[in-house]
């Protein structure tokens, strides 16, 4: 039976897609490899979120293929659904599979596998595709001096009008072995100007409720304590659904009904943020105190020109109220600077804004061009120099908010998860543990603990970006490390 290795880039939702694959995949009998040179076929689940996430790309399928040139390698993602000609043009790749198509990975393995041993490592072989706009099935064999063959790609015209929903729990990486991820929601009706999300991803559609609930009580009763929820568009969810159903409802039917001891939401849109919602977050330790709301600009002129749909007085009453009920919540956004015709006086609109708020953390990307977007096409961009220092200043003032967040949080008693150790290493000694608080706060705990506990610490001080806490309460005896 063929073996493979999946690897992954950009977001939560890419993640849950390569966890879904790869859930398909065992189901069929295929063994993981333990890297890609020793993999009979690789998976390359791409993003195309910026210009650098496609040169990401790129140079990972050269190494890929230099690294292990008899494996088949199968590009997938958003980059795959943008751009497959592209992508086929490079050397090694044997498909590109597009967003639309990433269900029927799963079928291109056997056949794939079976040629893996009888052609060279640059022969293409016959295997049924599927253009993404029909469902009926056409073979091709393509020689080695053609492009690879595309499977579910998107060409000018077409569109993604398929409505799977590829999704399962993503366990791996950046701390989630202890918390893991569930992609709840998928694709997105709105059409930011600058986003090319919606076209590599298709319309808003979500998992149905008796499946979310499915999902975390497996995740519970396996032993995982924080649960992770995400989405394209998270707070959209269920409004594809008959009947609707209301992302709050979701919330107080998993609280109502599983045993999840912590959900974490990882980003919701500002005019999602209900009062409502805020005030069920704040009548819960169940939920962590925890908004990730995209900015993008504090400028109207910029907002409008991004058709974000609403202003920065709307995001202002947001961050109000969340800190009005929960005053040591944690508060972060994305932000883009150097949007084409942003001037100084928009940038400095942004800074002020932020200043003048809570925040207490930030994620800043510079205007990047995505093709088929309409800020593509846009005239008066910025200059190169300028983005950097614009990009520079905001990075300062994120790396200000952070740190008067920290400094707000010492001699506080928080409730933590601990962590792996392999999860979060850097700046460690040997005898500290990482875990994180329910308002998204990294520490240091003093002491070797067990992964996947609650602790009760005292925040004592800092090391370097990261917080030491002072544990204080031993833990629960019933604690249980997940599988």
């Amino acid at each position: 039976m063929s073996t493979f290795y999946i690897q992954q880039f950009g977001c939560r939702a890419t993640q849950a897609d390569g966890a879904a694959i790869e859930r398909q995949l065992l189901d069929r009998g295929c063994t993981t490899a333990s890297e890609s040179a020793a993999a009979d076929i690789v998976v390359l689940n791409t993003c195309t979120v910026t210009a650098s996430a496609d040169a990401q790309a790129r140079d990972a399928i050269r190494k890929l293929h230099a690294a292990n040139p008899a494996a088949r390698l199968i590009v997938t993602g958003c980059y795959a659904q943008r751009a497959p000609e592209e992508i086929a043009a490079l050397p090694g790749v044997t498909w590109v599979v597009g967003n639309s198509h990433k269900p029927q990975i799963p079928d291109l393995v056997h056949p794939l596998a079976s040629v893996a041993t009888a052609g060279s490592a640059n022969d293409f072989f016959p295997a049924a595709a599927l253009h993404s706009d029909s469902a009926v099935p056409f073979h091709s064999s393509v020689g080695a001096q053609h492009a690879a063959p595309m499977f579910g790609n998107i060409l000018t015209g077409n569109i993604f009008d398929r409505t799977e929903f590829l999704s399962a729990p993503v366990l791996g990486g950046e701390g989630n072995r202890t918390r893991p991820t569930l992609k709840i929601q998928d694709g997105c009706d709105s059409r930011c100007s600058y986003c090319v999300i919606p076209f590599v991803r298709g319309k808003s559609r979500s998992l149905p409720p008796e499946t979310v609930l499915s999902e975390i009580r497996c995740l519970s009763e396996s032993g995982f304590r924080e649960i992770v929820l995400s989405g394209i568009n998270l707070g959209t969810y269920g409004r594809d659904l008959s009947p609707r159903v209301g992302f709050e409802s979701l919330l107080r039917r998993i609280l109502g009904e599983t045993l999840v001891e912590r959900l974490r939401i990882s980003s919701i849109e500002p005019l999602d943020v209900t009062q409502d919602l805020i005030d069920l977050f704040a009548g819960t330790e169940r939920i962590a105190q925890h908004f990730h709301m995209p900015l993008q600009s504090a400028s109207n002129r910029i907002l409008a020109a991004m058709h974000r749909w609403y202003r920065a007085e709307h995001y202002a009453r947001r961050v109000e109220l969340i800190h009005e009920r929960l005053p040591h919540a944690a508060i972060g956004a994305d932000v883009i600077t150097s949007f084409p015709g942003e001037s100084e006086e928009d940038h400095a609109a942004t800074i002020d804004f932020i200043e003048s708020l809570p925040f207490t953390y930030l994620h800043v990307f510079s205007f990047s061009k995505r093709p088929g977007t309409k800020a593509a096409t846009l005239a008066n961009a910025v200059p190169g120099a300028t983005i950097k220092r614009r990009a520079r200043e905001l990075r300062a003032l994120a790396e200000k908010k952070s740190a008067a967040f920290r400094q707000s949080q010492l001699d506080r008693t928080l409730r933590v998860l601990t962590l792996r150790r392999e999860d979060s290493t850097e700046g460690m000694s040997h005898d500290t543990t990482p875990a994180l608080s329910t308002n998204y706060l990294k520490l240091h705990l003093r002491g070797i603990f067990p992964a996947n506990l609650w602790l009760n610490v005292i925040v004592s001080g800092e090391s370097g970006s990261t917080l030491v806490g002072e544990p204080i309460l031993s833990f629960s005896a019933s604690s249980v490390s997940p599988r």
